[in-house]
């Protein structure tokens, strides 16, 4: 395909009740424009399907058959970003002929690194043939599987987008990323083609199951709640000692593999900063995997909002962290502009994911295309 507009959606791992959507002019390599993109509530009603569904995947484990409330999960948030969809393209003005793809993440309710030599596992929620029919665009979607059967992580998928963010902006060698969504994840780039990507460890998710379980809102809004508590090192060093932060590189961390249950016992306020603690501490040990270690590190998702978090990435990271804006990025609307840009690239049958970003064994398109 010659460059074209591609559109991006997004939901998220926290359950924040938003679908991120984003258009960018792409040819699948470089990056030509960047488009409108806004954030569309779903339904209220959806956001408690959702986590009822992430609740069965938990107890399912990928053994049986799949809870009975999959399919409702996924028609009802089908429908609600077929809806989304439609919204953003009358508000920008935008119609369905203008858009060459539309790539469709789904919603993540069990992920499952390989273990011992036996492949992993996904589930993301959503059927793209429903979402192509109501829309009337084509659609790229389940990018993750096809990357899990030949043996890799099936995640991060950002890693060639943040390669192409960083090219454009004209970012030098030696470049890192970190995204913080749910879980957080690293990307670094050596200047040519070489890209390494791992999930470094939990993010916003546990702050926010933490809070919301303490009735105190969705997310610990501007740090507060962690920046009224004390860390509690002890437990952060129990923490620390999941086997998960000291694992080679390539590998994933599903949202559910460290939560908010760590911190029980602890006040709302000390549980919240003992959390907060974690992002730095693991994004640290992250960063001393890479093959350099970069004092400045380029940070986009909505973690960079919190500035309890980035202390945490000072302070316990030994980095400098840099806001996307400052780069020339929209850090809300990075995720999104990523599956606009994968979508592309698997209409042409080009790599999603690589040997050091997810673990396969050679360079792997993916994705399947449901057509309008």
């Amino acid at each position: 395909m010659s460059e074209a507009w591609c559109v991006g959606l997004m939901t998220g791992t926290v359950l924040d009740g938003m679908v991120d959507i984003a258009a960018i002019r792409t040819d699948g390599e470089a990056i030509h424009e960047l488009g409108p993109w806004m954030l569309i509530p779903y339904p209220r009603e959806l956001k408690p399907l959702l986590a009822s569904a992430v609740a069965a995947a938990l107890k399912w484990q990928f053994v049986g058959d799949e809870p009975a409330i999959f399919r409702e999960a996924e028609q009802a948030s089908t429908g609600a970003q077929a809806d989304a969809v439609n919204e953003f393209l009358r508000r920008t003005g935008l119609s369905p002929a203008d858009i060459s793809i539309v790539g469709f993440h789904g919603q993540t309710v069990l992920h499952r690194g390989p273990r011992d030599g036996t492949p992993g596992a996904t589930r993301q929620l959503g059927d793209g043939a429903l979402l192509a029919r109501m829309i009337g665009i084509d659609v790229a979607y389940d990018f993750r599987t096809a990357d899990m059967q030949a043996g890799g992580q099936g995640a991060p998928l950002a890693a060639t987008y943040h390669r192409a963010l960083l090219r454009w902006t004209g970012a030098p060698a030696n470049s890192t990323v970190l995204n913080l969504g749910g879980v957080a994840n690293v990307t670094w780039w050596g200047g040519d083609e070489t890209l390494v990507a791992f999930d470094a460890g939990p993010a916003n998710a546990p702050i926010n199951d933490w809070v919301a379980a303490h009735g105190l809102g969705v997310m610990d809004r501007d740090g507060a709640l962690a920046s009224r508590g004390r860390v509690d090192e002890a437990r952060l060093r129990s923490i620390l000692q999941h086997p998960y932060f000291s694992a080679p590189y390539p590998k994933s961390l599903d949202r559910n593999a460290i939560t908010s249950v760590a911190v029980e016992g602890l006040s709302a306020e000390d549980g919240a900063a003992t959390l907060t603690a974690l992002v730095g501490a693991a994004v640290g040990a992250a960063l001393d995997q890479l093959p350099t270690r970069s004092a400045r590190i380029l940070v986009c998702g909505g973690g960079r909002r919190n500035p309890a978090i980035m202390n945490a990435l000072r302070s316990r990271a030994r980095v400098v962290p840099v806001i996307a804006e400052e780069l020339g990025w929209r850090g809300d609307a990075v995720e999104a502009e990523c599956f606009a840009y994968l979508a592309a690239r698997a209409s042409r049958a080009l790599p999603i994911s690589l040997p050091l970003t997810t673990g396969v064994p050679r360079p792997m398109t993916g994705g399947r295309i449901a057509r309008a």
